[in-house]
């Protein structure tokens, strides 16, 4: 080549972009791990030794940690996108309203965390449940979103943990029904793999099945916790609902056989969780292996609680009180203090605004999300968030329906109250202060200055977008 045309060659390749963003080998910027449980509530962690040993007791649990919408696919959009319901759109688990066709049919999937870390020089894998009912009609079972390097996703019986079909970064793999099969494990050797294997930093949306109903455990955990039963909480068969909404008053108490019932089921879900514990195990035992622990944040969440006998529900989600909408939040990284507690509010939005910001990543400018970053570190900001915004859509397929029969509703969690306003025009009001297991709705009875001071603030978080949303719920 001549030599001038060989010094422009050279120029271009100098100033022109890159196709993909690069790292230098020697890029230092921290690890990325979310592991997000399904269906768990909170209060369970101390029955893994995985979870309580390298999570809980080397870093910073959230005792107030809410999610968006208590029901699967609207609250992992809300983790994916860092928004409301409202903003995003998809408001149940199904279509047309929601489910992964109304995620993917918005076009939401252009811009997720996976995006964002994506094009901040991140490896990215996302690994287990994605949004419910995916691939569905509007995409093939080989379909892999934009944003994932890495990709195992099932495509069919999911729940089952055994006999599933999964999306292996677009090669459909059958699997079955020996022990090595079982979901939740595969997961774990794949995130080995993943971790061990990765020379740049990365980013890990890992979620396992459980405790998702059926929670059926592995083999090896089948005989676990014989004789565990569902804690028995003022609030377990609730025996006075007359101040209730009709939907809560129409419930008769459980009978012995569906207390017996509950009781069997939360021992199913322990056992479920014992899998996920070992996963957790797996990936902080293969960072350590590999020398990477003490630069990776790791994440432990869930997407919504459950009931268990609390408020006459054998089991279920959709409603607004705590045992639905509180969830576990349990982090441990560099500069994360060991063994503390945060006690400000934390929302399922702030995890990939504070991704973003662990990662020097650039989070989408609808991000409603705040960065947990400073709480982490103990230097909480001056002003924090007051009001934490809970929506709940019905489907209107019934035969879609939660399991709960919930008017739709939109409902405030402040520092001291959890306030109700159901389409049905029937309101709660609860003073956790003085009621912390929901047990006497004061709507009626209530100052009306309060109702009037809730329904503002209210009124100001379901109307809020972007960056506005961070100025709604600071309102008092």
């Amino acid at each position: 080549m001549h030599k001038g045309l060989w010094r422009i060659a050279c120029l271009l390749l100098l100033v022109l972009p890159a196709a993909e963003p690069t790292m230098a080998e020697s890029d230092t910027r921290p690890n990325i791990i979310m592991v997000m449980a399904d269906d768990l509530e909170a209060g369970t962690l101390p029955y893994f030794p995985h979870i309580t040993q390298e999570l809980v007791n080397q870093g910073t649990s959230f005792s107030r940690f809410f999610v968006t919408n208590s029901w699967c696919c609207p609250s992992r959009s809300s983790i994916l996108r860092s928004q409301f319901v409202h903003s995003h759109g998809v408001f149940t688990n199904t279509p047309p309203e929601g489910g992964f066709d109304r995620f993917h049919t918005l076009g939401l999937e252009r811009s997720t965390i996976g995006t964002w870390m994506q094009q901040a020089g991140y490896r990215t894998a996302l690994m287990g449940k994605y949004l419910n009912h995916y691939p569905g009609a509007t995409a093939a079972q080989t379909h892999v979103p934009p944003g994932w390097n890495e990709w195992a996703v099932p495509v069919r019986h999911l729940y089952e943990e055994y006999g599933y079909r999964l999306n292996e970064n677009g090669v459909v793999r059958d699997y079955g029904w020996a022990e090595q099969d079982y979901l939740t494990d595969v997961l774990a050797r794949k995130t080995r793999d993943f971790i061990t294997g990765s020379n740049q930093p990365f980013f890990i949306y890992l979620s396992p099945i459980g405790p998702h109903n059926p929670a059926n455990p592995a083999y090896r955990h089948a005989g676990a916790f014989p004789l565990a039963a569902a804690p028995r909480t003022p609030n377990f068969n609730q025996e006075d609902v007359g101040d209730e909404p009709h939907w809560l008053r129409a419930r008769p108490p459980l009978t012995p056989a569906q207390i017996t019932e509950v009781d069997e089921r939360y021992r199913r879900r322990l056992r479920s969780m014992l899998g996920v514990d070992d996963l957790v195990g797996t990936v902080v035992q293969t960072l350590r292996d590999t020398g990477k622990l003490d630069n990776t944040y790791i994440f432990f969440t869930s997407d919504n609680g459950f009931h268990l006998g609390t408020h006459r529900l054998k089991q279920g989600k959709t409603t607004p009180f705590e045992e639905a909408i509180r969830v576990p939040l349990v982090v441990r990284g560099p500069g994360v203090k060991q063994n503390a507690t945060v006690s400000q509010m934390g929302i399922t939005i702030d995890l990939p605004v504070t991704f973003a910001a662990l990662g020097g990543a650039t989070a989408a400018s609808f991000a409603e999300g705040r960065n947990l970053a400073p709480l982490l570190q103990g230097r909480p900001p001056a002003q924090w968030r007051r009001n934490a915004l809970i929506e709940f859509i019905r489907p209107a397929n019934p035969s879609s329906a939660a399991q709960t029969p919930v008017p739709a509703y939109q409902a405030l969690r402040t520092e001291r109250y959890t306030y109700v306003r159901y389409e049905t025009g029937e309101r709660q009001l609860y003073d956790l202060q003085t009621d912390p297991y929901q047990l006497r709705n004061i709507a009626a009875y209530a100052d009306p200055e309060l109702i009037g001071n809730l329904d503002t603030r209210l009124a100001a978080m379901v109307t809020c977008s972007g960056p506005t949303c961070r100025q709604a719920d600071m309102r008092q």
